[in-house]
């Protein structure tokens, strides 16, 4: 019945947008008002998201834990470990549910001897992954901004969709 009550309210929440869009004018310059319109749905959307999240980590038996980048992480202290620095590698996979537990895609995302500051990835699995050790295996709950935020991944993945991330260090 949670579950239902999550994506009701986040169907509900992508459902109810201000009948205004807005879009930049020729030339790509927003206005302080633009900026301040999207500055603030942002702010209202995350803390909805985060009370979401909270609420469905109290359902759960294992425990998650918030990192100083706004997610939270199935590692107590994860983002207090050592970091690993720009320009060395790693390999890593890693597969993405919503909150229903549902997996989106069939195969996992897999890159291969990836280096840090020169790949391009979900701001917090760039982050997870600068604390994960080899062959760990780690469950990230992401708000939308740090997942595929406003425009989603225009395939399996809606616009201010949070997810789940089972991400592993290969």
């Amino acid at each position: 019945m949670r579950k239902l009550l999550f994506i009701s309210a986040i169907c509900l929440l992508s459902c109810n947008r201000n009948a205004q869009t807005v879009h930049p004018p020729v030339g790509g310059i927003l206005s302080q008002k633009d900026l301040e319109v999207s500055k603030n749905r942002m702010k209202n959307l995350n803390t909805i998201e985060r009370n979401q999240i909270q609420e469905w980590i109290s359902s759960q038996n294992v425990r998650y834990y918030p990192t100083q980048l706004n997610y939270w992480v199935s590692v107590e202290g994860y983002d207090q470990r050592e970091r690993r620095a720009d320009n060395t590698s790693i390999s890593y996979s890693y597969d993405l549910y919503d909150f229903d537990q549902t997996k989106i895609y069939d195969q996992p995302v897999e890159r291969r001897e990836a280096r840090f500051g020169h790949f391009d990835e979900l701001k917090a699995v760039e982050n997870a992954l600068r604390f994960i050790h080899d062959g760990e295996e780690v469950t990230l709950l992401v708000p939308s901004a740090l997942a595929y935020g406003t425009f989603g991944d225009e395939k399996k993945i809606d616009n201010d969709i949070p997810l789940i991330i089972k991400l592993k260090a290969l």
